[in-house]
């Protein structure tokens, strides 16, 4: 389960991540969408596929996997750290 402080890490992870450039204040609700995926997976990978298809599902745009490989080893690092 995510704890709060934990939360915001995330957070603010994903909204300087923007990865459309269109403001990091844009991803509302696919950032409470990653933080579900975070909880749920525990490879990066397949994290990294998930969040591929949330911003898509919502922006009709696709980001590279490997864009979003790398914001995914940050969030389990991050989820890691936590100790959860």
């Amino acid at each position: 389960m995510i704890t709060k402080e934990m939360n915001y890490k995330l957070v603010a992870l994903l909204q300087e991540w923007d990865p459309f450039k269109i403001g990091e204040e844009e991803y509302e609700t696919e950032i409470d969408d990653v933080l579900q995926a975070v909880d749920d997976h525990h490879h990066p990978s397949d994290l990294a596929k998930r969040i591929q298809a949330i911003y898509e599902y919502s922006y009709k745009q696709w980001i590279p996997l490997q864009d979003c490989t790398k914001i995914s080893y940050k969030l389990l690092a991050v989820k890691m750290e936590a100790g959860v």
